[in-house]
């Protein structure tokens, strides 16, 4: 039966410096990075909203992170034609993004929604293909998603956050923490979404760990020197992890619950 597990459950961690920027740490989530956890959209996803399943997590539009972010979209959007973007028409008409009107994000700037999903979100029967325009788009013009798509979009669920640590000798520290987007990070509407994945088993069949499937967004993110960094952490807990095959031993090593169980 396919679950959802708790938000509370033990993590690993590992702090080390970050090598581009003088006294910052990343504070990275072992737990997260080496599970096995992997976008099913199209392949299962239920979608945030039960009354738009095929949407994904697509049914609310993306938040832009600032100026540059829309900035750096609008370029991208240039470059799609009525082929790749099932919206197309609308899409310049009306504008891609709009302004918050009311409530706690009033203000903002967001992609428009179009049919109860985000204005880029092509139809699964849409010719150009089924899912992200902008995500399609990428890869016709062989880059990272990463370049095309609105942070808020390639970032989740990767969660990168700021804190700034008191240290006993009066000075601070500014840490990175990289982690998982769970229901939390959505805020509290996160926790009358529908359905979500990250914490949902039938999202953990990956072949590979997160730190190698989600290499070009923990690169942005960190930069290359740092998940460089992260990469050697993870890469030796996967190792001690294919060696510990006693349950209790591996509930100790703080395994994401959501990851299938290894026969013993």
């Amino acid at each position: 039966m396919v679950v959802e597990v708790s938000l509370d459950f033990p993590r690993a961690w590992v702090e080390f410096d970050d090598p581009d920027t003088p006294n910052q740490r990343f504070r990275c989530d072992l737990t997260w990075l080496t599970s096995r956890y992997s976008c099913i959209f199209g392949r299962g996803c239920q979608g945030i909203d039960a009354t738009a399943p095929l949407a994904g997590c697509c049914s609310l539009g993306a938040h832009f992170s600032d100026a540059a972010d829309e900035k750096r979209v609008k370029k991208w959007v240039k470059k799609l034609n009525k082929a790749d973007w099932e919206h197309y028409k609308t899409g310049h008409r009306d504008g891609f993004a709009e302004t918050v009107g009311k409530g706690p994000d009033k203000g903002e700037r967001k992609t428009r929604i179009v049919g109860g999903a985000c204005i880029f979100h092509n139809s699964p029967d849409f010719p150009g293909g089924f899912g992200c325009a902008l995500h399609h788009l990428a890869e016709r013009e062989g880059v990272s998603f990463v370049e095309t798509k609105p942070e808020v979009c390639w970032q989740v669920p990767m969660r990168r956050a700021f804190e700034t640590e008191q240290l006993p000798d009066g000075t601070e520290r500014d840490i990175v923490i990289i982690t998982e987007y769970d229901r939390r990070a959505w805020g509290a509407g996160g926790h009358d979404l529908d359905w979500y994945c990250s914490g949902n088993t039938e999202a953990h069949t990956a072949s590979e760990p997160v730190y190698l499937t989600h290499r070009d967004e923990l690169v942005a993110l960190m930069g290359k020197a740092g998940y460089e960094v992260l990469a050697e952490h993870c890469h030796e807990r996967v190792r001690l992890l294919d060696q510990v095959r006693e349950p209790r031993a591996r509930r100790l090593l703080a395994i994401h619950p959501a990851d299938p169980q290894p026969d013993v």
